[in-house]
């Protein structure tokens, strides 16, 4: 099982530092189109609905990579004051009961969203029609990454109370 869970572990700290310096490529854009506007008087056709995209893309592919350091948001005022075998437990049940079943939800109906706007052939609505169906993707590839997070940090819980049974 440890196995398994720095696999995924491995999986998600690869795509989050190679996505992280998609922000770099964001903030060029965006000045490339501030210095288009304060110089031509005009900003470009496309760099608002790129900014935008890569923004989105950039925001959901690192939130397994942010599950993994545990930088998410996580109340545990209480889960702190009880035993490592029973912050475990409610690690899994917390997991199993919540975080699992939405994640699978976003997974299924982010494939739908894919793949109706994939058929569909749909673009954005400005002067350049971009495609939206890669970003739509992005939802799809996010949420596996961090189903599979999620499976890691079961599986650690499940380890933690393994231990504590032998003990």
């Amino acid at each position: 099982m440890n196995a398994i869970a720095k696999a995924i572990d491995a999986i998600n700290e690869l795509f989050g530092r190679l996505i992280a310096p998609l922000i770099a490529i964001i903030t060029l854009i965006v000045l490339y189109d501030i210095a288009s506007r304060f110089f031509f008087g005009r900003p470009s056709n496309w760099a608002f609905d790129v900014t935008k995209m890569l923004f989105g893309a950039h925001f959901m592919l690192m939130a397994a990579y942010g599950l993994r350091h545990h930088a998410h948001v996580e109340v545990d005022v209480l889960k702190r004051l009880l035993s490592r075998k029973r912050q475990a437990l409610i690690e899994v049940v917390a997991y199993v009961i919540f975080f699992v079943p939405f994640i699978w939800m976003l997974l299924t109906y982010g494939w739908r969203f894919f793949e109706r706007s994939y058929t569909r052939g749909e673009t954005t609505y400005g002067m350049v029609s971009i495609p939206v169906y890669p970003i739509k993707g992005v939802i799809v590839v996010a949420a596996a990454l961090i189903l599979l997070q999620a499976i890691a940090i079961v599986l650690r819980a499940i380890m933690q109370l393994r231990e504590e049974k032998s003990a």
